[in-house]
């Protein structure tokens, strides 16, 4: 049983309308491994839905976290909004509402065109909302107990100084810090260090909870049935070990089921972390990967698995790998090996697959014929020329374009150099021949007028010819890299001459056997 569907029958059996919770920190860009938790959090949610459930996912927008630092990515006049919430930062680009917005906007839009269906909540509307004003109230009514719980789960020395709530100074917007003695509901006193004193009213946007204490108060106020995230919130004196006893014993409430997971790490780069930037971002991946695809890299292994992020060829290997699932799944069979891979294609869809097999391209084949045609109907032609597209539906047809508008911005900034190329327009300038490989190219033009024009056709044509010259396989080949892409090496040849114009073909190598 795939561990979606393990988590979706332990949590249906225990909640009579689960609610799921994910979420994010907007303070700067948004790696690919951010995208780890949506993922996994919809994979859950279809899974229960599929069981008859009436569920729901929530993705929580931690818009009132401060700004810590001011990092490379911003203009230097950024450094005084430091210690702000990122709610109340400007746009850097001046497009968005704010500095929260401006980060997590782009992600949820791709999120969004992943299939996840998410209800978006903004964390300092919550807090404007008077959302979190019990949980204030009962953490500095109950500080001494908090602070003890603290002390009991990390193991670290009690700090009598801890302050589980922080205004907001009026005077400069920064986090200030609260005045224990003299609270009393809903005022908090406050200093600051600007020298500013005041008050704040813990019923509004005038300061929040630290995170200990904010995070088991989202699952009192939501009533959270399970949550994924991060392992090192996971780990033993942990924010989730000190959750579970905040909300119990300071809240109420009860602490979700736990869906941990492994970071994603970028191949060649080394771990990643949500508070680290990275070289891909959420969004590149989505625009590189075809939706479904995605999802399927994200749920074809366990959560507490280690995720290696490959942006280069192994881009194109989990679409090959997604596409094998795809036909085992519409054929009816597969091994046991295989199981747990199939039924990850299917909650990749949802859990809601195609009526029939979708027609398949192979990606690969479809880097090359990005590279040799201009807009969709371009492709089209050049496909039609290996491919049987007269049965191709609507549907079809979108996926289609999708993938190539994927393969073309992968091309554009994360392919290797070795599979990329341009179809010259003539012998390409430079070009010297040796009186052998003008030979084979003679004999190969002779047999080409009359070869059927298909990949295995013209293949073997220029292997027979290869091998009846002197220059071999190796040297037949690399010649006709040169004259057509002016590379070594390139694409397989007979699917990459079958893709074009015959008599355009059979004249390039005339002309270069003169």
């Amino acid at each position: 049983m795939h561990w979606a569907d393990v988590i979706a029958k332990d949590i249906a059996e225990s909640c009579e309308k689960p609610l799921i919770a994910t979420g994010i920190s907007p303070t700067g860009i948004i790696h690919v491994g951010s995208l780890r938790e949506a993922i996994t959090g919809e994979s859950v949610r279809s899974a229960v839905e599929g069981l008859g459930k009436e569920v729901r996912l929530i993705y929580l927008i931690d818009s009132f976290d401060p700004l810590r630092k001011r990092y490379d990515f911003l203009p230097a006049e950024f450094e005084k909004y430091v210690g702000m919430p990122i709610s109340r930062i400007p746009c850097p680009c001046g497009k968005h509402r704010n500095y929260a917005h401006h980060f997590v906007q782009p992600f949820l839009d791709a999120v969004d065109s992943l299939g996840v269906q998410c209800e978006i909540i903004w964390t300092h509307e919550l807090y404007g909302e008077g959302k979190f004003a019990e949980a204030v109230d009962l953490a500095m009514k109950k500080r001494d107990q908090v602070i003890k719980i603290m002390t009991e789960v990390t193991g670290k020395a009690e700090n009598p100084e801890y302050a589980p709530y922080n205004p907001i100074c009026s005077a400069c917007g920064r986090f200030a810090k609260p005045v224990f003695d003299t609270y009393e509901f809903p005022y908090m006193e406050y200093s600051c260090t600007c020298g500013n004193h005041g008050k704040a009213d813990v019923r509004k946007a005038e300061g929040k909870l630290t995170w200990r204490l904010e995070w088991p108060a989202k699952w009192k106020i939501f009533d959270t049935s399970a949550e994924p995230f991060g392992k090192d919130h996971a780990a033993a004196g942990g924010s989730y070990d000190t959750g579970k006893r905040i909300v119990d014993e300071i809240y109420g409430g009860k602490a979700p089921y736990p869906i941990p997971y492994e970071f994603v790490q970028l191949k060649g780069v080394g771990q990643m972390h949500k508070s680290l930037g990275c070289p891909v971002t959420g969004l590149d991946a989505i625009n590189m990967t075809p939706p479904e695809v995605l999802n399927y890299l994200f749920l074809r292994v366990n959560p507490s698995k280690a995720i290696d992020y490959d942006s280069g060829l192994g881009t194109l290997d989990i679409a090959d790998e997604y596409d094998r699932m795809e036909r085992l799944h519409f054929a009816g069979e597969w091994t046991e090996a295989e199981d747990n891979s199939v039924r990850a294609y299917v909650i990749a869809q949802h859990n809601h697959v195609p009526p029939r097999l979708p027609k398949q391209i192979p990606y690969r084949h479809l880097v090359n014929v990005a590279q040799m045609a201009s807009g969709f109907e371009g492709v089209l032609e050049v496909l039609e020329r290996t491919e049987d597209l007269s049965d191709m539906a609507d549907g079809d047809r979108k996926r289609l374009a999708r993938r190539v508008d994927c393969v073309r911005y992968w091309l554009n900034g994360f392919a290797p150099d070795s599979v990329k190329f341009s179809v010259c327009s003539t012998v390409p300038p430079g070009i010297e021949l040796s009186m052998n490989e003008k030979v084979f190219l003679k004999a190969l033009s002779v047999k080409m007028y009359d070869c059927n024009w298909d990949a295995d056709s013209i293949g073997s044509t220029i292997a027979d010819t290869a091998k009846e010259s002197p220059l071999g396989l190796k040297g037949g080949y690399g010649a006709m890299y040169r004259i057509f892409i002016g590379k070594k090496a390139g694409p397989r040849l007979g699917t990459f001459l079958a893709s074009m114009d015959k008599n355009f073909v059979v004249n390039r190598i005339v002309q270069a056997s003169g």
